[in-house]
């Protein structure tokens, strides 16, 4: 009997990407209905899927190359869908939210036009990447919790958690553009990309 083949795309790491993607919905109802301490639960499970997908896909070798694709996309989609939120209500967001419109808009650029022109991989995510989510999953959650759910306001606080997680944003967006024009002008077979195959992967 033949063994039965699996996709090996149907994994924990990539079922708690595609969680992170769909509690970006009730956080922005709750967030906008003034149900703060809901939204803070939501932003913190949110967060603890980004940490445990990758800490899972390498304890248990679930790497799938869908999976790294998916999790830096969700990871910018959960991230403008807060910072959209929070500069509704929190003019002093605005200026790392242009910020992250700018890095995002640019790195989600630089992915689509190695997919669809150059048929490249865009690279997954690195552990710069991963700090720079942290840090802002920490600031805006400490943020949103002190003020709307413990009412407390500090506003050299709120600027100096801001401006850390800026600059890594701003420290993580150059290094992933080296990487972005190593990849674009490399022949290396490792780069190629079909789109099928990634989909559609057996074991």
């Amino acid at each position: 009997m033949a063994k039965r083949q699996y996709n090996k795309n149907l994994n924990v790491p990539n079922a708690l990407t595609v969680l992170r993607f769909i509690l970006i919905f009730p956080f922005i109802y709750f967030f906008l209905k003034d149900n703060y301490l809901e939204a803070f639960v939501i932003l913190i499970i949110s967060g603890v899927t980004d940490m445990l997908d990758g800490w899972i896909a390498r304890k248990c070798n679930q790497f799938t190359e869908l999976g790294q694709m998916l999790d830096p996309l969700f990871d910018k989609l959960t991230q403008a869908a807060v910072v959209i939120c929070f500069a509704i209500k929190e003019p002093i967001l605005i200026p790392l939210l242009a910020i992250f419109i700018v890095k995002e808009t640019l790195m989600v650029a630089g992915a689509v036009n190695l997919i669809s022109r150059n048929k490249k991989k865009p690279t997954g995510s690195k552990w710069y990447g991963k700090v720079a989510t942290v840090l802002f999953y920490c600031s805006f959650g400490a943020i949103v919790g002190l003020k709307w759910i413990w009412h407390y306001e500090s506003l050299p606080l709120s600027i100096t958690l801001l401006s850390i997680t800026a600059a890594f944003m701003i420290y993580a967006f150059v290094r992933y553009a080296k990487i972005y024009f190593t990849i674009l002008h490399s022949d290396d077979p490792k780069y190629e990309l079909d789109i099928r195959e990634v989909m559609d992967k057996k074991k």
